[in-house]
């Protein structure tokens, strides 16, 4: 796909790394700080379609789905436990070119307003999906809660992105148009982002008058 680098096109992700590569990212963008900028939901709407297309992906669609959803899981795991054990300090760290304390407030403002369906919530909202394990660690709720929205959370996110897409890429328009799609999904994703952005900015201009 030539609108992204290739560190960030999802076929070009797959068709180099394949599952175990479909694995480590999503792993990394549920909990990892590093992980933010990775593609989710397209690079699950785009393993679908491949699984259904038969390219680079020979797995068959129910062994994708488990292992995505454990991989999601497990990368949620991963940043409560880090939250649990950091939380503190890491809402005292300093911006850096990858840290910027925006996204941990976005994600702790998603929380407080969610509570533990944030968990499930936060799956469908890029960036947020990232963070807001980390400030459920931070802020102490309930292993077993968590545990339970986690599970939830994880499985509807990566079975449910995925087998769209696969149903989806066995239709032609979609096939043929899987650019447009893709920049339409990136696009869908990031509208909870902007808006929430542009309320923050409203609220905060407000405050100021």
């Amino acid at each position: 796909m030539p609108f992204m680098p290739s560190f960030l096109d999802p076929q070009h992700l797959i068709s180099t790394f394949g599952l175990i590569g479909i694995l480590a990212i999503v792993f990394a963008e549920s909990g990892l700080l590093i992980g933010f900028f990775l593609p989710g939901d397209s690079l699950l709407f785009t393993t679908g379609l491949l699984v259904a297309d038969g390219t680079y992906l020979h797995q068959p669609l129910w062994l994708i789905c488990l292992l995505v959803s454990v991989a999601a899981v497990l990368g949620d795991q991963t940043g409560y436990l880090f939250g649990r054990r950091f939380g503190p300090a890491l809402f005292r760290r300093p911006d850096s070119r990858l840290f910027k304390q925006e996204n941990l407030t976005r994600a702790r403002n998603f929380f407080d307003r969610y509570g533990a369906r944030s968990i499930v919530l936060a799956r469908f909202v890029p960036i947020v999906r990232t963070f807001t394990p980390i400030v459920a660690g931070a802020s102490r709720m309930r292993y077993r809660t968590f545990l339970s929205y986690n599970v939830l959370g994880g499985s509807l996110w990566a079975c449910g992105v995925t087998i769209l897409g696969y149903f989806l890429g066995q239709v032609a328009f979609v096939r043929s148009n899987i650019e447009l799609i893709l920049i339409g999904i990136v696009l869908v994703s990031v509208v909870p982002v902007a808006v929430e952005v542009l309320r923050a900015r409203r609220r905060s201009q407000a405050g100021q008058h």
